[in-house]
């Protein structure tokens, strides 16, 4: 009779809104839907589904069938799934939602010294704050009463209805014999169904015509999700009401993070200011640029054979450049560097903390989430065991399994991390043949006839360059491929549950990104340059055979180099990765729902067009935490290198964040709500990308730079009454005599620039310390080397314990959590035992006076009774 006054309701499709979200009685709300195509070879399927829909039904879930008729395309259906209240209030039981009980009575600070200047950053109260403030509690169905319920319908948000319909998705069989056949996961992987997603509330660029519908997806877009409110502040709690928590915390830390970048990037700004402005005081370029002095140093042959002898004077641009990053003020951004992370850190415990309280994960038990065993874990573990926690049998992996597929998934792994390093050293070794290419090509300086560029290319620059393209190239295809190997070898570890399968993944992927974006830069900052020998007695790459001769830093240093690779592998990461993340989903999207577009007359419902959208996956955020961890390696590993580094990073995330948030709401499926109070394991990668960045970044500053030795010729060597660094090149350039070349070591004789004459040198420098021809000691080290080796050696040991001192007393003096939000915390506890015990009393009264009036109801009808009166007991019983 019900299905028949259902049924009666029913509305014509072309008389129904786009954006319903109603079933066909315009009452029923849809919460999820799955989707299929009715293959002619496909009984199996048929069975499966009809097995796992009876079993919906059989679980409370109410269902509605939209016939491949009534679809786009002609050949789909759509299975809409709505959860009623009794199965909502049982599983909220079951997932523990929290639920509100009283309006919050502490008073909020809300006001701020000089708010006003803060107004245009503001969005709206009713887009910040959506719902009221209120003190919750764990759902307890036996005490429904107990809650502020004012509306059934509405008391749980979207998102918490899509994550316990899809709870219930996940454990429901589909299959009549064998009861461990079970969950959507699986049903989706064998093609049963094509898609399983809850719906978008309405079309993002317009409200509902619904008047019950929220149009919050609207509200994100117009206040959240365009470019133009780039300077707004975040609705991180509509985000975390639509989206659930998990993606809130996310654009929660990626806010922050670029919130806290602006800081570093103003002090990176002000360093690369301090740099141009004195410009002028680089004596020591000005030694390299003068003709009487630069111009009339010969420097050694930089490779075998194809390399001739050249003037100093050619480096004057580079060395000019090297300046703008090498200078006083790159020790003070090295160290502010170190003490910026260290409060990024700490200040984001804090933030975690407060949105921990406000978002009602402050008794989170992440352990719930771990007891859920992912399906594929269910589907491949045969043997069964106790579980000491549940105290029912469970699947588990025997440990000889374990360790077999964790052998095999950890040689995977360091396979293709030796992989990258192959092709570093290929790099490397291009670099080697090539600079000779380019050497003999540009020994007459042909680039100086190009305008305004001209006589920035230099061979070392073009090697540079071109090394760096080829890296990134390589970069992006190893990424590409390893992507889809770590998630295979993942997959074969078959991990237990969900947070698991996450955690291996994370390692894995970053242990893997971490060599591949970063090696390059390493062996620029800590390899190049150190390990080359001295002439007549070169360094070679794979022996003297080889004729690849260990890369020389040029006389003003490798730091430009390393600015110059961390640019290009930065900024070309950033680049193709909005590209990757805004134009693919666009174009996907674009090229599914263009036969909707030719067919403007049909109807093109919310879950149709929902299903044209690209799927998120479970991986989704993934992605985007590995995007922004790799970038905050770069501006903190590297960072003493590009000052400019984190205005870069802070220019990108400005874009990132509504990039995301674009996507998010225009071309993604609604992703299924989940828990989550913290960022996870990327947290202590953060950790330990902070304490790794001191370290690197002292070494870049004692060995990368020429920071340490011009210090050290400033204050000990220069005789003058004021310190000057005057004469700083020649002392730094070591002398070698040309005539003592092995031949294989010797510049062919056209290779020479013009005005080489052999007869007229008869020495060249290089960049060392050691002693002079004809010296006792000639061409060893010498006091000036282990003079300045000391001196970085002890510039590392102080800037690392003054850095790691501060940071661990800011870690100390800053608190993890709020005194404000510890308050609150404790009151709300403090309320939840003092309403639920005036709750339990007066059930008991009601209780007793019940049973007190039926008492009497029945003495009146027979003899007198002498029942004793309950004891008080029972009261204590309720109370604990």
């Amino acid at each position: 009779m019900m299905q028949h006054l259902i049924d009666g309701l029913e509305v014509d499709k072309q008389q129904q809104s786009k954006d319903s979200v109603y079933f066909r009685d315009g009452v029923r709300r849809i919460d999820f839907v799955l989707s299929y195509i009715d293959d002619k070879d496909g009984e199996k399927k048929q069975d499966r589904r009809k097995v796992f829909e009876a079993n919906l039904q059989k679980a409370g879930l109410e269902v509605e069938t939209e016939d491949k008729s009534e679809s786009e395309d002609g050949k789909t259906y759509f299975l809409k799934i709505h959860v009623p209240w009794e199965v909502l209030a049982t599983y909220a039981d079951v997932l523990k939602i929290k639920v509100p009980f009283k309006a919050n009575d502490i008073p909020e600070n809300k006001e701020i010294p000089m708010g006003w200047l803060f107004t245009p950053f503001r969005l709206p109260d009713h887009v910040m704050n959506p719902e009221p403030d209120f003190f919750t509690s764990t759902f307890d169905k036996s005490k429904i009463d107990f809650f502020l319920i004012e509306d059934k319908e509405t008391l749980f948000p979207a998102s918490t209805r899509n994550r316990i319909v899809y709870y219930l998705l996940s454990r429901i069989p589909y299959s009549t014999e064998d009861k461990d056949k079970k969950g959507i996961k699986r049903l989706l992987n064998n093609g049963t169904y094509t898609s399983a997603f809850p719906l978008h509330d309405c079309r993002y660029w317009t409200r509902s015509r619904d008047d019950n519908c929220e149009s919050e997806r609207y509200s994100l877009y117009k206040n959240w999700a365009r470019f133009s409110s780039f300077y707004k502040e975040q609705p991180l709690n509509l985000i975390r009401k639509y989206y659930g928590e998990k993606i809130g915390i996310y654009f929660a830390w990626l806010g922050f993070y670029t919130e806290m970048l602006s800081y570093a990037a103003v002090v990176g700004l002000l360093c690369f200011i301090y740099g141009v402005a004195t410009f002028d005081e680089n004596i020591w370029s000005r030694e390299i640029c003068n003709e009487t002095i630069g111009g009339q140093i010969v420097m050694c042959p930089l490779c075998d054979k194809k390399c001739g002898y050249w003037k100093l004077s050619t480096t004057c641009s580079s060395s000019w450049q090297s300046y703008l990053f090498d200078n006083a003020a790159t020790v003070f951004f090295a160290i502010f560097m170190g003490i910026w992370v260290t409060l990024f850190l700490e200040f984001w415990k804090r933030r975690q903390a407060r949105l921990e309280y406000e978002w009602d994960l402050v008794d989170f038990e992440e352990e719930q989430q771990q007891l859920q065993l992912r399906p594929e874990y269910e589907s491949k573990c045969t043997n069964r065991r106790l579980n000491r926690v549940t105290q029912e049998m469970e699947p588990y992996l025997p440990l000889t399994s374990k360790c077999a597929r964790s052998i095999l998934s950890g040689a995977t792994v360091l396979f293709w991390i030796s992989l990258i390093i192959a092709s570093i050293i290929g790099v490397i070794a291009y670099r080697l043949a090539v600079f000779a290419a380019f050497a003999s090509i540009m020994k007459d300086s042909p680039t100086n006839k190009l305008e305004i560029v001209g006589n920035l290319i230099t061979p070392q620059f073009a090697t540079s360059v071109t090394a760096s393209c080829i890296n990134f190239v390589i970069i992006m295809v190893l990424n590409f491929l390893y992507e889809r190997v770590a998630i295979k070898i993942t997959d074969m570890e078959v991990p237990k549950t969900h947070v698991e399968y996450e955690n291996k993944l994370t390692i894995k992927m970053f242990l893997f990104q971490f060599v591949n974006y970063y090696s390059s830069c390493f062996y620029v900052a800590f390899f190049k340059g150190k390990f080359v020998g001295y002439p007549g007695n070169y360094a070679y790459m794979f022996g003297p055979w080889s004729g690849l001769r260990n890369e020389e830093c040029e006389p003003g240093g490798c730091l430009i180099e390393l600015t110059t690779q961390l640019v290009i592998v930065m900024v070309g990461k950033q680049v193709w990765g909005n590209i990757q993340e805004a134009l693919v989903p666009w174009l996907r999207n674009w090229w599914v729902s263009r036969s909707a577009r030719n067919h403007p007359e049909s109807l093109y419902s919310r879950w149709e067009q929902d299903h044209d959208l690209q799927n998120l996956g479970q991986l989704g955020l993934f992605y985007e935490y590995l995007e922004m961890v790799i970038q905050f390696g770069f501006i903190t590993l590297f960072v003493a290198s590009f000052p400019l580094a984190p205005l870069l990073a802070l220019m990108n995330n400005i874009l990132e964040v509504r990039v995301d948030a674009w996507k998010f709401t225009t071309q993604f499926r609604r992703p299924v709500a989940a828990k989550a109070h913290s960022i996870g394991a990327w947290e202590e990668i953060l950790n330990m990308i902070a304490v790794f960045s001191v370290v690197t970044n002292a070494f870049i500053v004692s060995f990368t730079s020429d920071m340490i030795p011009r210090l050290v010729y400033q204050y000990v060597h220069n005789t003058g009454n004021a310190a000057s660094m005057s004469g700083y090149i020649t002392h730094s350039l070591s002398i070698y005599n040309i005539s003592e070349f092995p031949p294989e070591n010797r510049p062919d004789d056209d290779e020479n620039p013009d005005w080489f004459n052999a007869g007229n040198y008869t020495t060249c420098r290089y960049r060392d310390y050691r002693y002079p021809p004809g010296h006792e000691k000639q061409y060893t080290h010498n006091m000036d080397f282990w003079h300045i080796l000391a001196a970085k050696l002890a510039f590392i040991i102080i800037m690392e314990h003054v850095v790691f001192v501060v940071k661990f007393f800011v870690a100390w003096l800053i608190p993890d959590v709020p005194s404000d939000v510890k308050a609150r915390v404790k009151r709300e506890r403090y309320l939840i035992q003092e309403y639920l015990h005036d709750y339990e009393v007066e059930k008991l009264k009601n209780q007793l006076s019940l049973n007190t009036d039926v008492h009497n109801d029945i003495t009146a009808c027979t003899c007198p009774t002498t029942d004793a009166i309950p004891k008080l007991e029972v009261l204590s019983d309720c109370l604990t």
